[in-house]
């Protein structure tokens, strides 16, 4: 049965799927606009900072006044209402609700809302992929032992290439790479919040009207969310990341099989079966026509003469060689796609997309010299940009991971270009977020590390 069909039949039965919000910002907000048009579902709940902040976003996406009073989550159960407040533990530890949506974009907060809601026997859809680059095989683990699920939410890009990759093994396909697009110049790593429009290619009007967040806008544009954002797909799918951060090749949709291939071959891979992001601009600023900047792919391999014949009877577009081809998406919806996540999890027990391995990691890098005594400011602020690594490199170095460059203390000079390591700031060492980390490198390792 269809995940909708499913959904209809809990709708005629009376027992929708309760869902509890963390977090009422715009991708929460999108969320939103789309929950109440869904059946069998039950937004029952929403936590927020800024109640205010959260019923003025309610009303932006056009629910009406009434359908957000509900004193109490039991009123809401009670009427079909929403309980909109402050309070994520009440949200979370409500025997009623089955599924928590994290959606705060605060990676150090998320880590507190999962693990709460395992705790209390929740599932959770962690659209806060911040938490999940610098944590998520723990999380992952942490779940499964409390016999519930955790899952990447549909709609953000690692969760749609999680679902690339999974149609091309399926189909019996070997994956030769898998990622996102991006509008990417290497100086824009050095962006700030400042800077950001003018080279997002918005104005500050339509920002403003969209109630856009610069310095969420920033890590973006800096490369900091493509690089947590590949690091979620490594470690969902087992692929490797480049060496030394990514390439951010330049290519049309229609060049994606070019470059998309080993070095050895004519492309730009280290090796077969990596992430990667492909660039919607030149070296020189060009737009590429036809790009994939808001998009998602596969590239894979036809491993015998037949499965290469097929795709040329089927007009399938590849390389010169007729052997790699790539599947793609052109667009994502963000948090308007959600709902996918939140039924796969409540109704078919599967997660849109899991760590399953620590194979990559974000590294804070200095987007300026930095002195002792400065505060970093996190994703897509000031001070730092995340570069994507292998974990065992991350590990090697000591590397302080983005998710926990917020408000720290640097101890010691560091210089532009160089990734940060723990020695290098004051660490609270206090948060779950962080002892989470800490207990994540010593069980996922490479044991050669341990040892060392």
């Amino acid at each position: 049965m269809s995940l909708h069909a499913q959904l209809q039949k809990r709708a005629a039965e009376g027992k929708p799927i309760r869902v509890g919000l963390i977090g009422a910002g715009k991708f929460g907000s999108m969320y939103l606009a789309q929950a109440p048009r869904t059946p069998g579902v039950h937004l029952a709940a929403i936590a927020d900072l800024s109640p205010d902040n959260a019923r003025a976003n309610l009303a932006r996406v056009g629910w009406k006044a009434e359908r957000s009073q509900a004193s109490s989550i039991e009123e809401a159960l009670k009427t079909g209402a929403t309980h909109v407040g402050t309070d994520w533990q009440a949200l979370v530890r409500h025997p009623a609700i089955d599924v928590v949506v994290e959606c705060t974009g605060h990676p150090i907060a998320a880590v507190d809302h999962c693990l709460e809601a395992f705790s209390n026997g929740k599932h959770v859809v962690n659209v806060t992929v911040e938490a999940d680059a610098f944590c998520g095989p723990l999380l992952a683990r942490k779940a499964a032992d409390a016999r519930v699920l955790y899952s990447l939410a549909f709609g953000d890009q690692p969760a749609l290439i999680c679902d690339l990759v999974d149609w091309a093994r399926t189909c019996g396909f070997p994956v030769v790479a898998a990622g996102r697009g991006h509008k990417w110049l290497p100086h824009f790593s050095g962006s700030t919040p400042d800077t950001v429009w003018d080279n997002y290619g918005l104005t500050p009007e339509q920002a403003l009207r969209g109630g856009l967040n610069p310095k969420m806008f920033n890590s973006f544009l800096d490369g900091s969310k493509p690089s947590i954002e590949s690091t979620a797909v490594a470690n969902a799918t087992g692929l490797t990341v480049p060496s030394n951060g990514l390439l951010y090749p330049p290519a049309s949709v229609e060049d994606i099989p070019y470059v998309t291939r080993p070095i050895s071959e004519g492309g730009v891979l280290e090796r077969k079966g990596m992430v990667e992001v492909i660039s919607s601009l030149e070296a020189n600023g060009r737009k590429i026509p036809y790009d994939i900047r808001m998009g998602v792919w596969v590239t894979v391999e036809a491993e015998t003469e037949y499965i290469k014949n097929c795709f040329e009877e089927y007009n399938a577009h590849t390389d010169p060689s007729g052997r790699y081809f790539t599947l793609y998406k052109r667009w994502h919806l963000i948090g308007l796609e959600v709902g996918m996540s939140v039924a796969s999890v409540a109704l078919r027990g599967e997660a849109t997309g899991v760590a399953t391995c620590w194979n990559a990691d974000v590294v804070a890098t200095a987007k300026r010299d930095l002195a002792p005594g400065e505060l970093l400011d996190g994703e897509g602020g000031y001070t730092v940009w995340g570069k994507l690594l292998p974990a065992e490199t991350s590990v090697r170095l000591g590397g302080l991971p983005l998710g926990l460059a917020h408000d720290v203390k640097v101890v010691r000079p560091v210089k532009k270009g160089q990734s940060l390591s723990w020695s290098d700031v004051a660490m609270d060492t206090a948060t779950h977020a962080y002892k989470i980390r800490r207990e994540m490198e010593e069980r996922f390792a490479p044991p050669v590390l341990k040892a060392a």
